[in-house]
């Protein structure tokens, strides 16, 4: 048997404040989860992205702490339906308090891109494909 990818795991240092963030691009969690050391919500195509709490994951690799660095080591993209869109989600996510790390741009390899932080530092990736030039 091949193993088949299922599954994105994140570590949160606030499950509320992370929970807020990912729900602002669509995502949905249970009602109450806010509370759970566990969450997880399903993607498209049937993969799952899951959210541990700090604490859940030292309850199973007690010699786990976070980088030392401050940011995250997972990068996540969310693919937007228009060039605008990746603006104006960006700029939602910014208003919200959330670090801007690249303001949306036109990238060489034909998409408008931009990248924000989740609140552990996670950098999630906004995108969209340009029109085709005429």
């Amino acid at each position: 048997m091949t193993p088949r990818f299922a599954v994105i795991g994140l570590v949160a240092s606030d499950m509320a404040a992370t929970l807020a963030f990912y729900r602002r691009l669509g995502l949905v969690f249970p009602e109450g989860a806010e509370d759970q050391p566990h969450v997880e919500a399903e993607l498209p195509g049937g993969s799952r992205l899951a959210i541990d709490t700090e604490e859940t994951i030292r309850s199973f690799h007690a010699g786990w702490r976070p980088p030392a660095d401050g940011g995250g080591r997972t990068s996540l993209a969310f693919g937007c339906n228009a060039p605008a869109e990746v603006d104006s989600v960006y700029e939602d996510l910014v208003g919200a308090g959330y670090h801007g790390e690249l303001k949306p741009w036109d990238a060489f390899w034909g998409m408008r891109y931009a990248v924000v932080h989740d609140p552990d530092g996670n950098g999630v990736d906004l995108f969209a494909p340009l029109p085709a030039p005429e």
